[in-house]
């Protein structure tokens, strides 16, 4: 199972979101729930980057499977804003995939 912890601020900002695990929902290949993860998290990262010019602190481990990134401290008003709307999409597409595959992907929020 996938599971993806977004921690919180006082504020309920993203300050951290976590991905590991692997769906197993198919062969390796052809997984769609892995592949929908994957795509919206990385895309929101690489659309942090080249939005906000914001890059998060990204820690990957082994053959995938691991995913933590962090918000720098000392952004911008503006681009903190901007960077936690592309997040809050981004835990938004995560828990639309958890309604549907629940059995191979869990959200939750620290």
């Amino acid at each position: 199972m996938i599971q993806v912890v977004f921690e919180r601020n006082d504020n309920n900002s993203i300050h951290t979101f976590t991905m590991s695990g692997h769906a197993e929902a198919a062969e390796r290949g052809k997984d769609l729930v892995c592949a929908g993860a994957s795509a919206v998290s990385f895309g929101a990262v690489n659309a942090i980057a080249e939005i906000c010019d914001v890059r998060l602190d990204v820690e990957m481990k082994g053959e995938g499977g691991f995913l933590r990134c962090r918000v720098p401290e000392k952004l911008k008003l503006d681009t903190y804003e901007k960077v936690q709307i592309l997040l809050e999409g981004l835990f938004y597409s995560l828990k639309t995939l958890e309604e549907q595959y629940g059995q191979f992907i869990r959200i939750t929020n620290n």
